[in-house]
């Protein structure tokens, strides 16, 4: 399916933009021997799996917009990825998690519908995206998770789109050269992103219709809920041939 088919010739060129500053950067660090992962671990003696990189995460306090960089085990094609999240009390609408009444225990209280154990207020964050990097520091893969697996607070798909569009990373800690590549592959990939995240809905949604007593939300078998592999240079080819047409 071509995701760009629909779109109007000022988005498409937006997304030119914002492929150009993504690859501006990556073939900016390439000219120095270096990228994005190598940029973002310089000076760390050791890398080591489930820890963050940084350490306590990059959090821009004027947007919401968070991120932090790690790996879960030895892949011989992925070296690691980045969790991208938002923190919705700090964008000027209201999202609300999403209520969830467990099939067969019948009602629960408006304290448990929530989910009794979700960071709230202040500390409540909305998982965006994952971004996997190989070991040339190039990204190659976008995907969505379970809410288990970074202990976020559930929001729908609705909601966590209008997040998405709204992200952005405005300090320049640690690297500005990581910040603003973020900002460019997230506003490159953003229609694919769109879909992941509304595919993500659907295959929590299908668990829980295939195990009603459980919890699919906490379903440790349902890790990543949907995934794509990407490439810059062939989505900037694609790009320039929308708007060649």
């Amino acid at each position: 399916m071509n995701m760009m088919a629909n779109l109007g010739h000022g988005r498409l060129q937006a997304m030119v933009a914002a492929g150009n500053e993504v690859l501006r950067i990556q073939q900016a660090l390439a000219a120095r021997r270096s990228n994005l992962v190598a940029e973002l671990l310089r000076g760390e003696e050791d890398f080591y799996e489930q820890q963050h990189y940084p350490a306590g995460d990059v959090f821009d306090p004027e947007t919401g917009a968070q991120y932090y960089y790690h790996a879960h085990r030895n892949d011989g094609r992925e070296h690691g990825h980045f969790h991208v999240f938002q923190r919705p009390h700090l964008l000027p609408e209201k999202f609300e998690p999403v209520r969830f009444v467990k099939p067969g225990v019948g009602r629960c209280s408006p304290k448990e519908k929530i989910g009794p154990h979700w960071p709230r207020g202040d500390h409540a964050l909305a998982h965006i995206i994952a971004v996997a990097m190989d070991h040339y520091g190039q990204p190659i893969r976008l995907f969505t998770v379970n809410r288990w697996v970074t202990d976020e607070t559930w929001y729908s798909s609705r909601d966590l789109i209008a997040m998405l569009d709204r992200f952005e990373l405005r300090h320049n800690w640690p690297l500005p050269e990581v910040n603003r590549w973020l900002n460019g592959l997230l506003r490159l990939f953003q229609p694919e992103i769109v879909e992941l995240i509304r595919r993500r809905d659907a295959a929590v949604e299908a668990r829980g219709r295939a195990n009603p007593r459980g919890d699919a939300l906490e379903d440790r078998s349902l890790e990543v809920t949907a995934s794509l592999d990407i490439s810059v240079e062939r989505r900037m080819r694609q790009l320039r041939r929308s708007l060649a047409a």
